[in-house]
């Protein structure tokens, strides 16, 4: 998430540096190259978060939150029950019954 930040951030200071940035009038190929550039850069970024946003869709599509909450809900059950298992022969061992 803070990557995406950063890029973002770079992103937008590299666009609004060159809005504002006047170079001297030159010819029309080299004023297109840059616009190319920042193009280019723009879909490249574009596709990134489309491509993140089509993951986290898959993700939440396989349902996989509800699938680990299940199997902590299990986990933990069967885990409490072997500790209070051990637990208890653990005691009757230190004190056993006469």
């Amino acid at each position: 998430m803070n990557k995406l930040l950063v890029i973002t951030v770079l992103v937008a200071l590299f666009s609004l540096s060159t809005e504002s940035f006047r170079m001297p009038r030159q010819a029309e190929e080299e004023q297109g190259t840059i616009t190319k550039i920042t193009g280019t850069v723009k879909s490249y970024y574009d596709n990134a978060i489309n491509t993140a946003s089509g993951y986290l869709e898959n993700i939440r599509g396989l349902k996989l939150e509800e699938k680990a909450k299940n199997l902590y809900s299990d986990t933990t059950t069967t885990v409490s029950t072997y500790a209070a298992i051990a637990t208890d022969q653990i005691y009757y061992f230190f004190y056993p019954q006469q």
